[in-house]
């Protein structure tokens, strides 16, 4: 077996189905008599199954969200819980008893919403799963966490029911009903192993830290992507780029920003030995890359109308055409916001995005009262601090004005305070699901704007530290990779390829990975990636971090190298707070 630290070459992907036998067909199992007597009415303690809640249908070439048609069974039914007038619905879909293959999905959200909100956990038909979601207990599939009603009952009253459902609880409590419910369903012998997965990104990625971090004895694997992980700095350091500029006292025009990271791009692109569009060496961007080489390039934007629908849903103002060249004052902005936060004395409070990554928290919004761009107030950080923190029934923080760097810290760690038994999912101690023979692939886009992938490096770091103690960088990656690896995604956005970086690859199935490396011992050495255009379209699988990607002859070979000094720039002491933050 090659060592983590060696040039490495992909493995073939070999997946050995085993039918299951004597199950009934589909359309026998599809009906709310059969499904009535599944039902997992005594799987968790404390919970009561409303058995008229349940909806039954059947879905036949139904075409799910990764592609393909298959025929499902479409179940939805509601429960209570015992002493609280509440009412939590889950949904579920059971795959064609031909195709089922002992295995159950459970499926996570993004943003504010505990699960996809489309039209189902659709990937579980594809690994012939039962996969599930849930409703949290907000009364739709479609309700966000944030809404009236959910995470406040009013102004300075936190609703800690839903705070802990959002947090880990109803999902957890979604998996083993779930469990229950494929055991039962699907006729398994009792004695027959369920395999239990788990699969999201952003949100989902956070949502399935939290059920490997408190429940890791109950679950076989995981594929996550960009975890919103330390969730009250994720949340506030939307804010800091705002208050960067408010602080700098100067506000780029989104254009100038635009320009920055498009130069960026291309100054950066060759540092991995391949000219290709895609900064895959961010970390050598880093090293070798100096911004102010941009001062004085020139840039133009056309002027743009009003329109209903701009970020986050809110009404868009028209902005006039942006046309000057990058000054000192903007590259001096960009550079505080990619160092990120320290507080007033100097200290490291939080880490930031790369080098390539667009400055999305950087959106600055036109005034036309005073005919000037100003900072701008983020919508999902204003509204954590706004709702969960301040407590008060805001639908945004109204303003930065007198918000420092400090604010920004203090915000932080209150939220540390606040919710580190719910949302924040930062626990190293995996022990339980390493015991359980779990396995993790977490990836994450190196060009991510919205999650930086250097949070993903802590938490792996942490956890490596913690699980290894004493051991050297080599050693411990070596053995944490046994059961745990990290890939970062050269040129990839938030849980998605790139519009500026469009030839980078991004992860194939992540949770093909997964299910071969826990069902048939095939670790993913490099995780299968494809990039879908350019002069090196086809595949381009991810090294394992600590290994950094490396082309060499004139850019057609990829290897995985160990730079220290490039590894350097992802690791931080955040010595402006004094708690270890993991």
């Amino acid at each position: 077996m090659p060592s983590l630290f060696s040039s490495l070459v992909l493995p073939s992907m070999l997946f050995w189905w085993q039918v299951v036998a004597g199950l009934s067909s589909l359309s026998e199992i599809c009906n709310s008599t059969f499904i009535t007597d599944a039902l997992p009415v005594d799987a968790y303690t404390g919970i009561e199954i409303d058995k008229t809640s349940l909806i039954v249908n059947q879905l036949d070439n139904f075409t799910v969200n990764s592609g393909g048609a298959y025929n499902i069974c479409n179940i939805t039914f509601s429960y209570t819980h015992v002493g609280r007038d509440d009412t939590f619905q889950v949904n579920y879909w059971l795959p064609d008893p031909a195709a089922f293959r002992n295995r159950f999905l459970a499926t996570g959200g993004g943003a504010l919403m505990i699960n996809g909100g489309a039209s189902g956990p659709s990937d579980g038909p594809v690994y012939g799963a039962v996969s599930g979601r849930t409703d949290g207990g907000f009364g739709s599939f479609f309700t966000e966490y944030d809404t009236d009603g959910v995470d406040l009952l009013a102004n300075g009253t936190l609703n800690y029911d839903t705070l802990f459902s959002f947090g880990y609880l109803a999902i957890h409590e979604m998996s083993v009903l779930g469990k229950a419910l494929t055991r039962s369903a699907m006729q398994m012998d009792a004695t027959a192993k369920l395999y239990s997965y788990y699969e999201g990104c952003s949100e989902g990625g956070r949502e399935g830290w939290s059920q490997i971090q408190k429940f890791g004895g109950e679950w076989d694997g995981a594929a996550i992507g960009a975890p919103a992980l330390r969730y009250s700095f994720q949340q506030v350091n939307h804010l800091f780029s705002g208050v960067a500029m408010q602080t700098l006292g100067y506000t780029p025009m989104p254009c100038e920003l635009d320009t920055i990271v498009n130069a960026t791009i291309a100054a950066c692109d060759a540092f991995d030995g391949r000219i290709d569009g895609v900064v895959s060496r961010t970390d050598l961007c880093k090293l070798h890359f100096d911004m102010s080489s941009i001062i004085g390039t020139a840039f133009y934007c056309e002027a743009e109308p009003s329109y209903a629908g701009g970020p986050e849903g809110s009404p868009h103002g028209a902005e006039p055409a942006q046309n000057g060249t990058v000054s000192a004052e903007a590259i001096a902005v960009a550079r505080t916001i990619l160092d990120g936060l320290h507080d007033l004395s100097g200290k490291r409070v939080y880490l930031s995005y790369q080098p390539s990554a667009t400055f999305a928290d950087a959106t600055p919004q036109y005034n036309d009262t005073i005919d000037a761009w100003a900072p701008p107030v983020d919508g999902v950080g204003g509204l954590f601090v706004a709702r969960l923190l301040q407590q008060l029934e805001l639908s945004a923080l109204p303003t930065i004005e007198g918000v420092t760097y400090d604010t920004l810290r203090d915000w932080m760690v209150l939220g540390y305070q606040m919710f580190q038994d719910t949302l924040q999912v930062n626990w190293p101690d995996l022990t339980d699901f390493y015991a359980n023979g779990g396995k993790i692939v977490h990836y994450h886009g190196e060009s991510d704007n919205s999650i930086p992938p250097a949070s993903s490096v802590r938490y792996w770091d942490s956890v490596r530290k913690i699980m290894y103690p004493g051991m050297s960088l080599h050693q411990s990656a070596e053995a944490l990779g046994e059961w745990y690896r990290l890939y970062l995604v050269p040129g990839a956005g938030h849980c998605s390829s790139n519009t500026l970086q469009p030839d980078g690859p991004y992860p194939d199935a992540p949770l093909a990975a997964v299910i071969a490396w826990v069902e048939d011992g095939i670790k993913p050495v490099m995780l299968n990636a494809t990039a879908t255009s350019g002069a090196y379209a086809g595949e381009q699988p991810l090294c394992a971090f600590p290994l950094r990607p490396l082309f060499v002859d004139d850019g057609e070979t990829m290897i995985c190298e160990y730079d220290p000094d490039s590894l350097d720039t992802w690791f931080f002491d955040f010595d402006s707070i004094l708690m270890p933050v993991y």
